[in-house]
């Protein structure tokens, strides 16, 4: 199991009672769930792949319950399985490792001959190839430049249109030569970027993160913590935003962050909401 980066970090700040309840927005491989479970707390996991609660080895355990579901709805599941209200709750939005390597759904760059497909679950229609080979230059330009803020978002949807006269846009391998061409070099960064962008599309990311972290705030205790891991300037912007409607606060006002490790590690920021009690 892939033990997620900031795993530490948060059980520090969630300071997990016996028999206390927490809820693990993003389930994945059942990291932060373990440990949790490990502490004597009671999780309600959530995912929406429903191929992540299979292959988990932690689902067996006791004072479990999985949830295949969106942690969109968190209120709503939460209520559903009276599990509430929570001392904690946990959402980390990056993508597990077993997705990325073996889900074979084109969440890598790298699997170039994997489907342009980037569903989290299987059980949704739309794809990452149905956008590309149908919206528009100016629709993708949107999807490219609001989810990710490339830079050349405009000339990698202009080589979109122009491959797909020719033949679909049908994997990993099409998508990546047509930003070639349009940026006129290899780019790991461009990849990871355009990549995030439709995958953020497709599960309507930022819509749901938007509503699970309202959820969240309606199900917390008055001394719960709502913790928040995120990727990328764009999420953990949401974050902060979120935290200025009223009713809750950040408890750092500086994200707490992995210093050392890989790159990808180094970008992880966590977030502390709490209910701000007069």
């Amino acid at each position: 199991m892939h033990t997620p980066v900031l795993l530490t970090q948060v059980m520090e700040a969630l300071e997990i009672k016996k028999d206390g309840l927490y809820i693990d927005a993003t389930f994945g491989e059942g990291g932060y769930t373990e440990a949790i479970l490990n502490k004597g707390g009671k999780v309600l996991g959530i995912d929406l792949d429903e191929e992540q609660l299979k292959s988990s080895r932690v689902n067996e355990l006791t004072n479990l319950k999985l949830v295949q579901g969106n942690f969109g709805d968190i209120e709503k599941i939460a209520k559903e399985n009276n599990f509430f209200p929570v001392d904690g709750v946990v959402f980390d939005l990056g993508l597990s490792m077993r997705q990325i390597s073996q889900s074979g759904r084109g969440f890598s760059f790298k699997k170039v001959f994997e489907p342009l497909d980037m569903r989290m679950s299987l059980n949704s229609e739309m794809t990452a190839g149905y956008l590309l080979n149908h919206l528009s230059e100016s629709e993708l330009f949107d999807v490219f430049a609001k989810n990710s803020e490339e830079i050349n978002s405009q000339k990698i949807a202009r080589e979109v249109i122009i491959k797909r006269q020719f033949k679909e846009l049908e994997t990993v391998g099409d998508l990546t030569s047509c930003i070639d061409k349009a940026i006129g070099e290899q780019d790991n960064n461009a990849y990871k970027r355009i990549f995030q962008a439709l995958r953020i599309q497709v599960n309507e990311e930022f819509e749901n993160l938007k509503n699970g972290l309202i959820g969240a705030t309606k199900i917390i205790k008055d001394d719960g913590k709502i913790a928040v891991v995120t990727f990328h300037s764009l999420e953990d912007r949401i974050v902060k935003n979120f935290t200025k409607t009223g009713g809750i606060k950040l408890l750092n006002k500086k994200p707490i962050m992995n210093r050392r490790g890989r790159t990808f590690e180094k970008v992880a920021k966590l977030r502390l909401i709490v209910k701000d009690i007069l």
